[in-house]
């Protein structure tokens, strides 16, 4: 699979008089590290501007194509700063746990206990069967894989999903424009989501059109609506990180960057629910402004923003 990096033409011209002053190739990369770019995107440029010249090929003007495999996933400034506390505009939330690669943070102080109630008893008579998304198809299939029941709030649905809305978009760091409904999920005793990935893979019509509509998914905010008795953990495999459901604490997650690349660190899924029940509530953030298929206007209609 390959990636296109793209830059400035001002940074191949820089790279083209710095080198012909003597500058060694290695020193220029580790200035362009300084400029906060990552030393793999750094080193690809120089090298591909070093070998152009040398083969006296013509120079690359403002993109690059690379095997993405060589490269392997670029972090990026992170979407969300995670100090200690992630103080929003009603709520001061605290961050218990973090992982850098992948980029995770175990939350507390999310929502408000009475909230979680709400959300639980608003969800429950609009359960129904839990899907995924058939990678091939594109369409939503039940599957022994994810043995829940969900629903969906519409953004903003009203005000008190608003203000839910609101609160994760901040603590998210987006737009509450990019993100996705809030979706609540009930797993029985003995229920359970096998590892999968949030992040929308292109292998289908369905997800191409979803992505060009709105942009790949970024990150995820997962928060536990009630305790577990036992089971029922969030694991990542990659990292041997496995987080425990508590009413009113969230996993916070990011996967994407601006180049194009997924982070597939972030594979992810749900212990079975040995004792009790679990309840949660998920927020998925885009690129840009989210537009679900049934929103989308047809050909030559002017889309709306109510």
């Amino acid at each position: 699979m390959s990636l296109v990096i793209r830059f400035s033409p001002d940074l191949v011209a820089w790279l083209v008089t710095e080198l012909s002053s003597g500058r060694a190739p290695s020193a220029l990369a580790d200035t362009m590290v300084a400029q906060q770019m990552d030393g793999r995107v750094a080193r690809a440029i120089v090298d591909a501007v070093v070998s152009a010249r040398l083969a006296n090929r013509a120079l690359p003007s403002d993109s690059l194509t690379i095997d993405d495999d060589r490269l392997g996933y670029v972090y990026e400034a992170p979407l969300r700063e995670v100090g200690s506390r992630i103080a929003v505009s009603d709520a001061t939330v605290s961050v218990m746990a973090r992982a850098d690669k992948p980029r995770i943070a175990v939350l507390s102080g999310v929502l408000e206990p009475a909230e979680c109630e709400e959300l639980i008893a608003r969800a429950r008579p609009r359960l129904r069967a839990s899907t995924i998304v058939d990678p091939k198809t594109g369409k939503d299939v039940v599957t022994d894989r994810r043995t829940s029941r969900g629903m969906f709030f519409r953004l903003e649905e009203d005000a008190f999903i608003a203000r839910i809305d609101r609160r994760l978009s901040e603590i998210m760091n987006l737009p509450l424009e990019n993100g996705e409904g809030l979706q609540v999920l009930h797993y029985s005793q003995g229920a359970h989501n096998e590892p999968h990935y949030d992040f929308l893979q292109p292998a289908n019509d369905s997800n191409r059109a979803s992505i060009a509509r709105s942009g790949q998914r970024v990150s995820t905010l997962v928060a536990y609506l009630n305790d577990v008795e036992s089971g029922g953990e969030t694991t990542f495999p990659a990292i041997g990180w496995a987080v425990s459901p508590h009413r009113g604490c969230a996993v916070y997650f990011e996967y994407a960057n601006r180049l194009g690349q997924v982070d597939t660190g972030t594979l992810h899924g749900g212990n079975v629910i040995a004792l009790g029940e679990k309840w949660v509530v998920t927020k998925w953030m885009r690129q840009k402004r989210f537009v679900s298929a049934g929103d989308a206007p047809s050909e030559g209609m002017v889309p709306s923003r109510a």
